[in-house]
């Protein structure tokens, strides 16, 4: 029988996203090792790495030799962050699918996160979708602090969407909703989905969630009821951004899948092979992770009882 679930598509991030904030480097060979194997997991897209200085970021200071290393598998999307022209040049040169440009929605976020003013942002990234423009790599714009700012706090949703709307103007056809710090809800995450995807019909849109205050799993389900259909997430929960006070992990990819399978959806998730990943993750980065899977199985991981449960009763 056709499968009639309806479709999720999970987007992986924490090669990019998760290890960036590592204070252990992770050797490239290991790198690739984690892609490699979540690129037979049925993930839609993997952000691999970051093309910003290596100097800013020491943790993907080999981001060529990963993506010259990885072996791509069909269907999967890889997809890079390109902070610049110059890291542009250097992701077109590795035959990259997808840039992902980032700027936040929050002026003050937007200064100490990349060091200049939103509007010498948009002015920096128009040059990078300039460059590239007619190749066939897609361009996707994440905007951070969509759901607030934890200096400024909320964002209005006609903020976010005028942002949004200078990016289409550019020609620009994919927008990611960050919520950078955890400072979504349901409700609020429902309204501002349905008001940019009724606005901007042609404009494909991911959500990215942080855990921060255990809200991503119900932000998820609120997204899904206003049409959203593409998340983040990040093998283990990790990640979180550096430049911003109390953001922790990301979603964590396997809770997520599990969740939205019970719930009925088609995640085209191997939840059992991803397991398997996460489980390389303490390892690599040399601490615990935040993943509640792995911690305690799915919700049919059964434990045998006692050995006094089958006596009880049977004496007189």
């Amino acid at each position: 029988m056709p499968n009639t679930r309806p479709r999720i598509y999970m987007q992986e991030v924490a090669t990019r996203d998760g290890f960036q904030n590592e204070s252990q480097f992770i050797e490239t060979e290991d790198k690739v090792r984690v892609i490699d194997a979540l690129s037979l997991c049925g993930f839609a897209k993997i952000e691999v790495t970051s093309f910003t200085s290596p100097k800013a970021i020491p943790a993907l200071r080999d981001a060529e030799r990963v993506m010259h290393e990885i072996t791509r598998q069909p269907g999967v999307e890889y997809t890079v962050l390109v902070p610049n022209v110059r890291g542009a040049e250097r992701a077109l040169s590795c035959g990259i699918d997808e840039a992902n440009l980032v700027m936040s929605m929050s002026e003050t976020h937007n200064r100490s996160n990349l060091r200049m003013t939103r509007e010498q942002s948009f002015a920096q990234l128009e040059q990078v979708v300039s460059a590239i423009s007619g190749s066939s790599v897609a361009i996707n714009i994440s905007l951070s602090t969509s759901f607030g700012c934890p200096m400024e706090g909320d964002v209005s949703e006609d903020e976010v969407l005028r942002w949004i709307e200078r990016f289409a103007n550019l020609g620009v056809t994919r927008a990611t909703l960050c919520d950078t710090t955890g400072m979504a809800y349901p409700s609020q995450v429902r309204s501002l989905s349905a008001r940019a995807k009724a606005l901007f019909p042609e404009m494909v849109f991911t959500l990215h969630f942080h855990n921060t205050r255990s809200m991503a799993q119900a932000n998820a389900l609120a997204a899904i009821s206003a049409g959203i259909d593409r998340f983040d997430a990040s093998l283990g929960g990790i990640g979180g951004c550096p430049y911003a006070p109390g953001a922790s992990g990301n979603a964590c990819t396997e809770d997520m899948v599990h969740m939205l399978e019970l719930e009925g959806f088609d995640t085209n998730i191997d939840l059992e092979r991803l397991l398997k990943v996460s489980a390389m993750l303490p390892g690599l980065i040399g601490h615990d992770v935040p993943s509640q899977l792995l911690k305690a199985g799915g919700r049919n991981t059964l434990h045998p009882a006692p050995a006094y449960v089958a006596e009880i009763g049977l004496k007189p």
